[in-house]
C-alpha cells in the first residue's frame, strides 16, 4: 500500500485520467483518500468494538467522492453546489470518525488522513460559493401594458 499521492496517481489506469471529472482535484483527492482508508476500515472492522465505527468511515470516505461526481454530472450550478456541500458533510464527518479512530489507527496514520480532508474541505470551500454566485437566472421579455392589464 502507497500513502503517496503521486506514487498512487502512477499506478492507476490511464483511461480514468482520461475523464473530464479527473482535472477536479478535490475529485482526485477523494479517491486516493477512499483508498488508503479501505486499510484503515480494515483494521478497524476487526476490532467488535469499532466495527461500526468503520462502517460509519467507510461510507462517509466513498460519500466524498460519489458527490463530487455527482455534482459534477449535473447542469445548473445549484445543483453542482448543491453536491458538494454534500460532500463538504461527508468530508467533515470523515473526520469525526478519524478523530474517533486515532488511538487504533496511530497518531501518524490519522494526522496524514486529517491533512488530505483538509485539503478537500478547503478546495469544497471555494468552489461551492463560486457555484452559488453563478446561479442560472431565468430571463423574462420586458412586458408593456396593454389594455391596462400589467404583465
Amino acid at each position: 500500500m502507497t500513502t503517496n499521492y503521486q506514487d498512487w496517481e502512477t499506478l492507476l489506469p490511464e483511461h480514468l485520467q482520461l475523464d473530464p471529472l479527473w482535472k477536479m482535484k478535490a475529485y482526485r483527492l477523494s479517491l486516493f483518500l477512499s483508498d488508503i482508508g479501505w486499510h484503515d476500515v480494515t483494521k478497524l472492522n476487526q476490532d467488535m468494538r469499532t466495527r461500526s465505527l468503520s462502517d460509519q468511515l467507510y461510507r462517509a470516505l466513498g460519500s466524498i467522492g460519489a458527490n463530487i461526481a455527482e455534482g459534477y454530472s449535473r447542469q445548473s450550478n445549484k445543483d453542482q453546489a448543491r453536491f458538494y456541500e454534500y460532500a463538504l458533510g461527508s468530508a467533515r464527518e470523515s473526520r469525526h470518525w478519524y478523530l474517533n479512530a486515532k488511538h487504533l489507527l496511530g497518531e501518524q496514520v490519522v494526522e496524514h488522513r486529517l491533512n488530505l480532508l483538509a485539503q478537500i474541505i478547503r478546495l469544497l470551500l471555494t468552489m461551492i460559493p463560486r457555484k452559488r454566485k453563478q446561479t442560472i437566472q431565468e430571463t423574462y421579455p420586458e412586458y408593456h401594458l396593454q389594455n391596462d392589464i400589467p404583465f
